[in-house]
């Protein structure tokens, strides 16, 4: 059995739809390999986490209540370097973290560097390598960019083509208008689509597909049947109803072929809207200039980051990806999405010496990153410089609250980050990460990332890095 194969079926878990609200009670939320499943608690809700401290120079709105914390470092003292390094140096060095560990700490106003154990050496990142993808698609989509799903006449007369537009989170019923998964839905496409037909004399069609807006593999290297079997991902493609999801749960197996499915689901739609279809749904390609019968639209780039970084969705990750490399002009295969989100990191200043991904998501076999990179990025997005880059923290799981890091940080030493951390989760068989921002005891801001890649056992190091973020 390979190493990745045994990663998948040795790690099991469940998602469920997560946003950053304090008190939120219970949805046990993991990546593709990340989180144990759980259930819902009586135990005490934890206490909210503070208000991320605002960036320097930002401006309170107007009527707003003061903030908790001062501005990033403007009053607090950066920690000591050296007493920095005395207090994490031994736990870095915990034998359930293995033999290859690299940790950065940066102060977040000045970006000075506080901590470095082997900061620049690229270790295997897992799932922190959507930090890289949901920053690229703040900064070339735009956080308030949403994205189109199209039903529109085709080249054949009496044709409904189904026009894909990288929305991977659409409603199988009406759309949502406050939820990210589901804010379009197809049962919303059917029904205008349903009007123009009847309004132009149509009530037979037979309905295709156009999701050539990503191309190249649909899985990823190393991706098998056993991850779609599982739940962790299904098949990229620019169309999907709940990322391929079978049933309304986060492990749920997942369809062989995501746009197709979907394009199903809407041709059932409009036959229950009054219009016959004929045969089976396949690809076309649209005309260029078709008429629109109907259009839906997903959430706001900004939350459906923050969703990914959440839930740590492995197909919204590998969609984002694409979608920026559509928009700076590439091709959309795995290789080149993957190389977009890097060289959109490089433009904001960050430092990608030695940083190779693999895909958007993590999951696949071949990305390394140092723990500088990381660090120096969560950094750029505390900045006033880049205001576009908030929902890259506002979206990080809070530790023992929601998301991935609902149920950790459960040890004695990991018990004062309850509330406080902030980080995005990282876990394969072998490799444990975890990278976010935390707000120490004097109330300076520091971005932390710790990359473990040969470790003994996933639980023991989930344990040790939640006790280095604490500590």
């Amino acid at each position: 059995m390979s190493r990745r194969l045994s990663r998948r079926r040795a790690l099991v878990g469940a998602l469920a739809t997560v946003g950053v609200v304090a008190g939120l009670l219970g949805y046990a939320v993991a990546d593709a390999v990340d989180v144990v499943p759980g259930v819902l608690t009586v135990e005490p809700e934890p206490t909210p986490p503070p208000p991320l401290p605002a960036a320097p120079g930002a401006a309170e709105p107007a009527g707003a209540a003061p903030t908790v914390l001062p501005p990033v470092g403007t009053q607090a003292p950066a920690p000591d370097p050296a007493s920095l390094a005395a207090l994490l140096t031994p736990l870095l060095a915990d034998p359930a973290l293995g033999p290859s560990v690299g940790a950065s700490v940066v102060d977040a106003l000045t970006g000075q560097r506080l901590l470095d154990v082997d900061a620049a050496t690229p270790r295997e990142p897992a799932s922190v390598t959507k930090l890289l993808t949901g920053a690229a698609a703040l900064v070339r989509l735009g956080q308030d960019t949403t994205v189109p799903t199209r039903a529109v006449t085709g080249v054949a007369a009496d044709e409904v083509v189904l026009v894909a537009g990288g929305d991977v989170l659409l409603g199988a019923g009406p759309g949502t208008p406050d939820a990210v998964r589901g804010r379009a839905g197809l049962a919303d496409l059917a029904a205008q689509a349903a009007v123009e037909l009847r309004a132009a004399g149509r009530t037979t069609v037979a309905v295709r597909v156009d999701d050539s807006l990503f191309t190249g593999e649909r899985m990823g290297p190393g991706w098998s049947q056993s991850d779609l079997d599982l739940g962790f991902v299904a098949p990229v493609t620019a169309l999907a109803v709940d990322a391929g999801r079978t049933r309304d749960e986060r492990y749920a197996p997942r369809v062989p072929d995501p746009s197709l499915a979907a394009t199903a689901v809407f041709a059932d739609l409009l036959r229950g809207q009054g219009i016959s279809v004929v045969g089976d749904v396949t690809r076309t390609a649209a005309p260029p200039q078709p008429d629109v019968l109907g259009e839906v639209r997903s959430a706001p780039v900004g939350e459906v980051v923050e969703y990914m970084l959440q839930a740590s969705d492995n197909n919204v990750a590998e969609a984002l990806a694409r979608l920026v490399a559509a928009e700076v002009g590439r091709p959309t295969t795995f290789a080149d999405s993957a190389q977009a989100v890097l060289d959109e990191v490089a433009l904001l200043g960050v430092d990608v010496a030695g940083a190779h991904l693999a895909d958007g998501s993590g999951l696949s076999d071949g990305s390394v990153l140092p723990a500088s990179l990381l660090t120096d990025l969560l950094a750029t997005a505390a900045s006033a410089d880049h205001p576009e880059l908030r929902p890259l923290l506002t979206g990080l799981p809070v530790a023992g609250l929601d998301g991935t890091l609902l149920e950790r940080f459960g040890g004695d030493g990991a018990g004062a980050g309850v509330g406080t951390v902030r980080a995005k989760t990282g876990s394969l068989r072998g490799v444990t990460s975890l990278a976010g921002v935390v707000t120490t005891a004097d109330g300076r801001l520091l971005a932390f990332a710790v990359l473990a890649d040969a470790v003994p056992a996933t639980e023991p190091s989930r344990a040790a890095v939640d006790d280095v973020a604490s500590a």
